[in-house]
This record gives C-alpha cells, structure tokens and sequence, in this order.
C-alpha cells in the first residue's frame, strides 16, 4: 500500500470531483439503532463533510481512508487490509490516507487492543458492497447476469468469455446504483490478504525517513515553544522573572499557559522563539517560584507504607461468589502474601508534541502524535469552550502510545500557546518533561489469600487490590464507595474454578495523575495473581502447570492456551541444575496469553532470561507477522517494567528523568522470544497489542523460584541480586 500524498483532503476531492468522476463507499452509525450503514456517496464535487472509506477515481486511483492512528502496532496496514480485500484489491493498488475525526466516521482512536476486532465485520462490509456494486455495473455494461463476474485485482472479470474491465471504468455507472445492504462477505478459504503475513507498508517509510510524526510537522509561519512546568504535581506558580530568557537570541516572548489532565489544571509558562533550540535556552534561563503547597513532602516509601497499612481494610466487593470467609476460616492449610508493583512511566519513544495553529475565526488546526482525531476534539472542544467542528486534526505517525496519548493534554496547552502568541506553534517536551510530568502507571499493592484442603485443592481464593484509581485522575465526582473495576481488572475472570471467591478493592488517594499503561492494570494484577497459583501449587506440592490445568476441569480457551504451552515449551522435560521455567497466563478485557520463561542462575549469582515461549489466542488472524511483533513488544515491555526502574518520587518529584535512569532494556538483554498463535477461524472477539504484557512478569519471577527457590514479591528486580 502507498504512503499517503502530502495533498489536503478537501483540495484532494475537489480536484477529483473537477477532473473526473468518483465511487465513494462510506459508512455511519443510524442514530436510532446504532447500526452500521453502508452510504453510496456520489458525484463528489467541491468540499464534501462525510470522508468516506474508499475513493475510487476513474483513472483507477483507489484511496482507503484509515481511522485508526498507527502508532507501532500495525493499523496502517491491518485496518485497509480489511477493506482491500473484500474489494479485492492487492495493497500495492492502494493509497492510504488518515481520517481527520470526520463525525460521520466512527472509531476512530486506538486503544485496548481493539482496533482490528472493533473493525474486522464493519469494513469488511464497506469493501463487499463496493465489490458488488463494481461487479454489478460491469455485468451491465456487458448485458451478461452478474452472477457470472467476479472481481480480482482492481478489475471485473467476465468468467465465459474472459473479458475485463477496470475499476476506473465501472465508476460512473457504479455510482448510480443502490449500496446492497447486506454484501455477501468471502469466504475464508478466499482470501489472499487476510490471514497471510503481509509487509507493512509503514516500516519501508520509517526507515527511509519518510513517515512524518507528530514531531516532523511543519506549518508556514510557524514557532517553537518549550514550556516549564512545576516537576512538584499540584505546585503553584508564584512569580517568574524572564528577562534572562528574553536576552537569548531568538526568543520573542514568553507566555503564561495551563496544562489540563482530567480535573488537574497545572499552570505552565512557555517560551516562545523562533527555533527549538532558542525556545530551550529561553527557558533555561527563566527564573520561576513555585509554591508546592505542601506537595514536595510526598515520597514514595510514605506512600508505599500507606498502601500497606491500608491492605489491612476490608475494602469493597468486587465479586463474591459462594462462601470465602467461612471456607478460608476452617481451611487447613493457609496462605496469604503481599505483592507490590511500583508507579511506572509510559516512556514513549517520541516524546509529547503538538504543532497548533489557533485561527482568527476561532477555528483550531492541529498536528499531532496521538491515539485518535476524536479525542483531540473532544478534549479540545471541553477545555478551550469552542465546537468541536472549529477543531481540525492531523494525526500523524505516532512513535508510541502505550495508553499515554489517550490524553490530549499536550495539545490543548500548545493551542492555548497559539492563541496567546497569534501564531502556529510547536510545543516539544524535553525527555525529562515525558518522564516526570505523567501521567503515570498507577503503583498497584495486591493482598492474596488462599486456603487449601489437606489434598492441596483449593477451597477458598481472595485478590485484594489496593491502589490508586486511574478514573479518580479524571473524575472530579469518583466514587470511592464502589469497587473501580478498571482496578480490579481480569482477577474474577481467569477461568480458575475456585469454589469460594471474593475479591476486594481499597482505593488509595493521591493527587499524582494517574493513566492507562499498555494492558492497563492486568500489567500489575497478573503478577500478583499468577504468582500466588504458583505459591498454592508449591504448598500443595504440585507441578505448577499442572496444579493450573487442574483448576479448569472444564473446556476453555485458557485451557487450551496452556495445554499448547506445555507442548511448545518442552515443560516436561527436565532442566539442568541452576536453571528453572515458570509458567503463567492472564484473560482479561484485551485478550488472552499464556507465557512459559526460562532462566539460568550464572556463576556470580545473577540470573539471565534465556526464553520466552508464548501462545495467544484468537478467533481469526489479519496479519500473522504482525501478531507475533506485536506479542514480542508486549514481552519487551513487561520485562523492562519487572527489571528496570519503576518512578521514585523524592519531595514530590520524580527522582527519574531521563533514560539513565529510567532504563530500557538493551539488545543482549533480550530472550529468545517463540509466539504461537490459535487461532480457530471464529469470531473476531481478542486483541493483540496488550495481551503479551501481563504473562511475563509472573512467569519470570516463577521461573526464578524454580532455578532458586527464592520467591519474588516485589517488582521490579535487580536480576543481578537474586
């Protein structure tokens, strides 16, 4: 598929709607039922308000509109996928252009592993009624029933007599006709796209240097900004004195603007100049007092010792099922354990950036690196009190999401920085900026019970969760009476068939501002969660693999996951002295994932993570290669978030600050990494970009039990000081 021309979209339909005539398929959501509608939108002259999926022109071009930004995870060529090949079309036929958050197109933003499954049906839909209406103006033309054409790469085919025709050729007659309301969809078995690894047309751009980030944007006219904000959360700005900046060459002003995040509103002051680097050195050179309002007394050990204390509440019911108090109560055998994961920082590649122009006409233009155009105008719209049809966004390549860029915060304090300087601005954070400004993983304490009978089999399980709330940051009317099920992620539905369960959340306060993290809180739950089954097993005296397989006596995906794990892995086989395999798997909102990690205890005590054997399962599969990237990048991420530094915070600022020491995990770190996949053909119904996160963290720490005999509670590890 081809990289996107640099034309705007409206110049572009217009020059289409003058030079010839256009086929446009698109699709709205009925306002009664909330149902796909496939539109027939036709005969496209000027400027036209609903951006369709596919523009056909009569010469040939055909452009599939992408809703879903691509930021690492493969949407710029798994979501026209989906599309080209029910309008049998083979990628290289194809542009790509970006939606612009068009109100008529919906879902578009990315996050919770969902684009693909919350797209795979829909568009599919788009590219078969296009097919059918194509194929329906070529048969006729030749005067021949349709039933005996068919279409293959852009062109209908005559199957009698072999004759073809183009797509461009058909478009003016297709046009005409009634969008079929219900495509026949191909058959599987059909399919020359989907299902087959397919390069990504967005790797050859970002290696050639082509593929424009939020962070490439350049508007005429425009400046650089660099904003100082207070690093002590909840800090107020007292005064500030920039006759120093104002000396650097290339500074013209400097102005007061405000970083909002949720219900936090953080004053900020931007300098303004002609180049990144005047804009940095004017702020060096600022001189800003703050009043930290009592907030640079917070530290993270208080805070960790809090949550402790807290830990010894009740807490508020998550899920009850049968009689946990009465069945822990006359147990013969008991455990229980604390687990503590810490606060963690998104770390994007390319840090927080926005290009925004704030227009005369209160109209604001932005370009930027974020998770969804709908987003930029909602967040925009709520916080700058303008309609979100005065907000035009450009989402661009984004160099990684992780959660973070579901928030908009960025871009609306670079189009406050445009509106006060009257000119299009570019706002970039600085490294430190990104990792200390937030919003963060939240620090996450869960309090495990378990009783077992004098067989081993388990009786009673409680996960009780005590954190922060990633809703609280947002939310200035949170609930603290309810249990946060966005806390309690995945622990009452892992497909363990406990008899007695009840499992709690305890809300813990903090006015640091919290936000997902890829696989949100199953990143931190599935630690505590599978590395307590593991402990249960090691009391019952059970194989650890084994003592799972023998709390699902039903059939189960889960089940299955593991059973192939035992396969891939070799689990049976034993290891030489010194060296161990851990197991663990985690259903929860994005998907489901099952790891096995192997580890080795070296000589001077340190142990190396050898391999990593995973198995993911999915109903159906768009693009192979890209599941298994997709599960490796889960796998890297969990590992840096089990070994590397978690964020300190010391007199009420992130002790971190760049990536020496906030570190990422380096090339002769990395473990052999196996993904198998498993896939039925069934429904669409999993993810695939946060599955292959929760898993390794327990499955490492289980695997350093079993090389050991030492049992880790606590993330991250030194891996050097076992």
């Amino acid at each position: 598929m081809k990289q996107p021309s640099s034309i705007d979209r409206r110049r572009f339909l217009k020059i289409t709607g003058l030079t010839g005539a256009s086929f446009i398929v698109g699709i709205s959501f009925s306002q009664a039922e909330g149902a796909p509608e496939i539109l027939n939108l036709s005969h496209v002259a000027g400027s036209f308000e609903l951006t369709p999926y596919i523009i056909i022109e009569s010469t040939g071009q055909i452009t599939i509109m992408n809703p879903k930004p691509e930021m690492g995870q493969g949407t710029w060529q798994s979501i026209p996928a989906l599309i080209a090949e029910e309008l049998c079309v083979s990628p290289d036929q194809v542009t790509i252009k970006p939606t612009s958050g068009e109100a008529q197109i919906p879902g578009q933003s990315a996050g919770g592993s969902s684009s693909v499954r919350g797209s795979y049906d829909r568009l599919r839909k788009v590219g078969a009624s296009a097919r059918e209406m194509l194929i329906k103006a070529a048969s006729d033309q030749w005067q021949v029933p349709a039933e005996e054409c068919y279409a293959e790469e852009a062109k209908v085919y005559h199957k009698p007599s072999g004759k073809n025709i183009g797509y461009g050729e058909l478009v003016e007659a297709a046009s005409k006709l009634e969008v079929p309301k219900e495509p026949k969809l191909k058959d599987p078995s059909t399919f020359r796209i989907l299902g087959k690894s397919m390069p990504r047309p967005d790797v050859p751009l970002k290696v050639n240097g082509q593929a424009v980030f939020g962070i490439d944007a350049e508007v005429p006219g425009m400046v650089y900004a660099s904003v100082e904000r207070c690093r002590v959360f909840g800090g107020k700005l007292l005064s500030y004195d920039d006759s120093e900046a104002m000396k650097v060459k290339g500074v013209q002003r400097v102005v007061k603007a405000e970083r909002v995040l949720g219900k936090n509103r953080y004053e900020s002051i931007a300098i303004v100049a002609d180049n990144y680097w005047a804009a940095l050195q004017g702020r060096k050179a600022l001189k800003v007092q703050w009043d930290y309002q009592g907030n640079d007394q917070f530290n993270t050990a208080a805070y960790e010792q809090q949550l402790r204390e807290l830990a010894k509440s009740d807490g508020v019911v998550a899920h009850n099922s049968g009689d946990f108090d009465g069945a822990f109560a006359t147990a013969p055998v008991k455990l229980e354990a604390l687990y503590e994961t810490p606060v963690v920082a998104h770390a994007t590649m390319e840090p927080m950036n926005c290009t925004a122009h704030w227009k005369e006409d209160n109209k604001v233009e932005v370009w930027v690196s974020c998770q969804g155009a709908g987003i930029i105008k909602r967040e925009l719209s709520t916080v700058l009190g303008i309609p979100q049809d005065n907000i035009i966004p450009h989402i661009l390549f984004n160099g990684g999401g992780f959660g973070r860029r579901l928030s908009a915060d960025y871009a609306t304090e670079a189009a406050m920085i445009s509106k006060a300087t009257g000119k299009p601005v570019k706002v970039i954070w600085t490294r430190e900026d990104d990792i200390q400004l937030g919003p963060f993983r939240p620090m996450t304490f869960s309090a495990m019970k378990a009783g077992l009978n004098a067989d081993g089999k388990t009786i009673a399980f409680q996960h009780k969760v005590i954190s922060p709330s990633i809703s609280a940051t947002n939310n200035d009317k949170y609930d603290k009476t309810k249990a946060d099920r966005s806390m309690t992620e995945g622990i009452s539905d892992q497909q363990y068939e406990f008899p007695n369960m009840k499992n709690l959340y305890v809300f813990a306060d903090i006015h640091i501002p919290m936000a997902p993290w890829r696989s949100v809180t199953s990143s931190t739950l599935a630690f505590a969660h599978e590395c307590f089954i593991d402990e249960m097993a090691a009391k019952a005296g059970k194989d650890p693999l084994d003592y799972r397989l023998g709390l699902m006596t039903k059939d189960s995906d889960a089940k299955n996951v593991l059973l192939k794990l035992k396969e891939v892995s070799n689990w049976n086989k034993p290891l030489p002295k010194g060296r161990g395999r851990g197991v663990a798997q985690y259903e929860f909102f994005a998907g489901l994932c099952g790891q096995v990690v192997e580890v080795t205890k070296q000589t001077n005590g340190a142990i190396k993570v050898d391999n990593v054997f995973a198995v993911i399962d999915l109903g159906t599969v768009v693009n192979p290669d890209n599941v298994k990237a997709q599960v490796e990048g889960g796998i890297v991420m969990g590992l840096v978030a089990a070994v590397k530094d978690g964020i300190i915070f010391e007199k009420g600022a992130s002790r971190q600050s760049n990536f020496n020491n906030n570190k990422m995990l380096r090339i002769n770190e990395m473990p052999k990494v196996e993904v198998h996949i498993l896939a039925n053909g069934g429904p669409v119904i999993r993810g695939v970009g946060e599955p292959g996160l929760p898993p390794l963290a327990p499955a490492l720490c289980n695997a350093i039990y079993a090389a050991t005999g030492k049992r880790i509670r606590r993330l991250p590890i030194d891996l050097n000081k076992i």
